[in-house]
């Protein structure tokens, strides 16, 4: 039996949680959620990294949908709830294959019914509108992450990728993240500052993953997580799921990525465009500037390295499919899954070890923030503070 061969065995018995799929946002940017017009039961090859027939050749048993929004739209809470709305119109039109999940039993459930488990993560603060009542709308509608922050500064958390505001979790944000725990909403800490995920690690009493985010040792990109922060994982029982997008794991696309973004912004488009349009001035740059290229083993060397600082049972896989422009060699889009399991079996990962990070790892997570919820409900009710109030 090849590797790959083993590892779809593997994967019949024991799928991929993906921690992060921005399909939600191709839809509504390609062609505003019109599901007609990118019929997803079908093969989309030619528009989509996402449809129903690549999850199930990839061995996806279960997605969390970012119902992300950009953080510099004037009205980012309704965007965000139309991207609630999507993925509900999707568990509408597919109920064979995507099976609706709010809990850890639900996912097993779905898994033994051979349907893909169906979660949402809102993807930064600003989705909230600094309203912790909104935040609990989310949690009622749905949501089963946050990720504290985008590519952008929100008022109380510092993002990865911007100057440093509040130097991480103001007062207010170390209330979200209470405000999280007590709900059960999972604390995301990919896109933010460092300080900002040992902030968080101080303040929550739940396990806290990165949806998606690769090891900053292997790669020196702000978005990417430091080892120390890797290290505290065990304690905390929280989860890293490595991302595979190029220009967080390939040194070498770090620096070609800036200069392409560069060229998005010069041309007029905001630097993560997708559209058919931006695609075309990304292509041309890359035909003058040939793109470093991933590949399922680049994304293993990350995977290696975490597992040694974090334990085997602290990783999953975020793939961030649907939003980058572009993927590893091999990793192509949700079909790919199979070439990381093989690259990973072929050095040396147990079976065991393999059903953790595809899934029990997952599972187990969001499982144990469900206890902590039940414990945390039972003591107190929910927080009403306001930026203003802790933050002055």
């Amino acid at each position: 039996m090849s590797s790959v061969e083993a590892a779809r065995e593997l994967l019949g018995e024991f799928p991929v949680v993906d921690g992060h799929n921005d399909l939600p946002w191709a839809l509504r940017e390609q062609v505003r959620y019109d599901l007609g017009a990118r019929d997803i039961g079908r093969p989309q090859n030619a528009h989509l990294h996402t449809d129903i027939p690549r999850l199930r050749e990839g061995g996806v048993g279960a997605q969390y949908w970012s119902v992300y929004v950009r953080s510099d739209l004037p009205d980012p809470v309704p965007a965000t709830l139309e991207q609630i709305d999507c993925v509900r119109q999707l568990l509408a039109h597919y109920p064979a294959d995507l099976a609706p999940a709010l809990t850890a039993a639900d996912m097993d459930t779905a898994r033994r019914d051979g349907r893909i488990a169906s979660l949402m993560g809102a993807e930064g603060g600003h989705s909230i509108g600094g309203s912790l009542g909104t935040l609990r709308g989310l949690y009622a509608l749905g949501v089963r992450y946050m990720t504290l922050t985008h590519n952008d500064n929100v008022e109380w958390a510092d993002s990865a990728t911007d100057e440093p505001n509040v130097g991480g979790l103001s007062a207010f944000g170390r209330e979200v993240v209470r405000e999280m725990n007590r709900l059960g909403m999972l604390v995301d800490l990919s896109h933010v500052a460092a300080t900002t995920m040992r902030d968080a690690l101080d303040t929550s009493s739940a396990p806290v993953i990165f949806s998606h985010s690769s090891s900053r040792a292997v790669c020196d990109h702000p978005r990417n997580i430091p080892d120390d922060v890797l290290e505290r994982l065990p304690a905390n029982g929280g989860m890293a799921m490595v991302t595979f997008v190029p220009k967080f794991v390939l040194q070498a696309a770090v620096d070609w990525t800036a200069a392409a973004d560069d060229n998005m912004r010069a041309h007029g488009f905001h630097h993560l465009d997708t559209t058919a349009e931006a695609m075309k001035v990304h292509r041309a740059f890359e035909e003058r500037n040939p793109r470093p290229v991933a590949t399922a083993a680049t994304v293993a060397d990350h995977l290696d390295h975490m597992r040694e600082v974090a334990g085997v049972d602290h990783l999953g896989i975020g793939g961030d499919y649907d939003g980058t422009a572009f993927t590893p060699d091999g990793l192509n889009d949700v079909s790919g899954y199979p070439n990381l399991i093989a690259e990973l079996l072929d050095r040396g990962w147990s079976r065991s070890d393999l059903a953790k990070l595809t899934w029990k790892n997952a599972v187990r997570v969001l499982d144990a923030a469900e206890d902590v919820a039940r414990g945390q409900q039972a003591a107190r009710g929910p927080s009403n503070a306001t930026i203003a109030e802790l933050d002055g």
